[in-house]
């Protein structure tokens, strides 16, 4: 293998597999610096964001639900129902283009600093690690140590406070599913009294627990697609956190530090080949190799190389967020046509979904002729059909004395009920009913009805179906 293909074959192999594909277990070391700092305001902030947001209401509605059985979901204190999954699917594709948008301009900053799957590894579990095992020479060593009493303790200590959490964040997450005020009411009955529930948190909790106490990083790597996508969203101008090999390693390369030798006289780059970088990073990787799939833009290694550089009397940045064209023709970020074009899509899409929300009906009814039935003549002029109807209230009140009527063309509603019901809040009323209509007012066999929905004489809402009546009248 020559020179070159040596330096290259990084990119044919995971740093997390050795030779003979096994696991090569990532230790490391504790990171410490200006923007860990940062990432760890940012990181706690979301932890409580979602603890808390199954918890807080808005307008009676939980902040966030998404209640698959029961087709209930909150967004931001939105109710939406099945009939609003246009708006969901509108949502959806929003946060889609919004990281789209961020990748192509700051590259893969949204795993770093907000993925839930990196601010629980490295905000809450490995941080427990650090407190338990110690930093990464420490782990290291107690990997290779006999299986003696104190590896056992430290191991027993770790794994029951992983699993514990890895419980609460099940928790959490079912509150997500049933509702928080659901979720504290089956706290309050036991778990005896929900056996099923129970079950499935305990499934959870093993998946939570496998991924944050053994899987781990290999997530970021193997299972998470955005790695690749981020591939072909990425760019010269693309903002990442990247090694300034111009400066690291100049004519001759990098060199172990010696003091007092003038280096740039030498021939030799800035970079003193610490490693620093490399076993600061979570994902094992060597930043020095340029960007990589494995990078998730966790800053890691900035903090590394700068607080290396202070030390050796060496300017800072020589690990630093910066684009390709940043290093090698020291051009600035520029709000380039590409950027725009998302920008211009993300917009449209927030205004088209905002339009929509604020158009959004509170009420919706649904009307829908029996399958299967035909007309009835009553009495001589008379055209019956029979309907079934669905009136679906989205607010925190419930809707008194609804009752539903024919706007156009006259006719008469007749519920089977036989009287007026109540929409309960967050809920549905369902019926049959009858509408009849003058034959000499149908047009044709398929008349076209627009009916109201009112409470007490307001309408709230109008909807359309169709009437069956005899060919011959067309």
């Amino acid at each position: 293998m020559t020179e070159q293909q040596d330096q290259e074959h990084f990119r044919d192999s995971l740093g997390t597999v050795t030779s003979e594909g096994k696991r090569a277990w990532v230790y490391p070391k504790k990171p410490s610096g200006k923007f860990y700092d940062y990432r760890k305001w940012v990181s706690y902030f979301l932890i409580a964001f979602l603890v808390l947001a199954p918890f807080v209401k808005i307008n009676g509605n939980q902040f966030l639900l998404f209640n698959v059985v029961d087709r209930r979901f909150n967004i931001f204190g939105f109710p939406f129902w099945p009939q609003d999954f246009y708006l969901f699917v509108i949502s959806m594709i929003i946060g889609v283009v919004f990281i789209t948008l961020f990748t192509v301009a700051f590259g893969r900053i949204f795993c770093g600093w907000i993925c839930p799957q990196t601010i629980f590894l490295e905000m809450v579990f490995r941080r427990i690690e650090y407190w338990i095992d110690g930093d990464r020479g420490a782990q290291m060593r107690l990997a290779r140590q006999e299986w003696n009493a104190e590896k056992i303790r430290k191991r027993t200590i770790k794994w029951t406070i992983f699993f514990i959490i890895s419980f609460v964040i099940a928790n959490i997450f079912l509150a997500y599913l049933i509702g928080g005020d659901q979720l504290l009411a089956y706290m309050k009955d036991g778990p005896g009294a929900h056996a099923t529930t129970i079950v499935s948190l305990l499934i959870f909790t093993a998946v939570f627990y496998f991924i944050f106490a053994w899987f781990r990083e290999q997530v970021c790597i193997i299972a998470c697609p955005y790695g690749r996508l981020q591939g072909v969203l990425l760019d010269n101008k693309s903002i990442v956190v990247a090694y300034d090999h111009k400066r690291g390693e100049a004519e001759n390369g990098r060199k172990k530090y010696r003091k007092g030798e003038d280096r740039e006289q030498l021939g030799f780059g800035d970079c003193i080949d610490c490693s620093q970088c490399v076993h600061v990073c979570p994902t094992g990787i060597d930043i020095r190799n340029g960007t990589q799939l494995e990078c998730v833009n966790c800053t890691a290694c900035i903090d590394a190389c700068d607080s290396i550089m202070e030390k050796v009397n060496l300017p800072k940045g020589l690990i630093r967020y910066a684009s390709e064209d940043n290093i090698e023709k020291k051009k600035g970020f520029r709000f380039t046509a590409r950027l725009k074009g998302y920008t211009a899509v993300l917009v449209i899409l927030i205004g088209l979904l905002t339009g929509m929300l604020f158009l959004r009906n509170d009420v919706e009814a649904t009307v829908l002729r029996l399958p299967g039935q035909l007309y009835e003549h009553k009495g001589e002029h008379i055209i019956s059909n029979v309907y079934t109807f669905k009136i679906i209230n989205k607010t925190i009140e419930e809707i008194d004395d609804v009752t539903l009527k024919l706007i156009e063309p006259e006719g008469d509603v007749k519920m089977v009920s036989g009287h007026s019901m109540t929409v309960p809040e967050q809920g549905m009323a369902q019926g049959t009913l009858f509408i009849e209509i003058d034959k000499a007012l149908l047009d044709g066999d398929n008349t076209k009805l627009k009916l109201g929905v009112y409470s007490g004489d307001k309408l709230i809402e109008t909807t359309t179906t169709t009437f069956l009546g005899p060919r011959s009248y067309r």
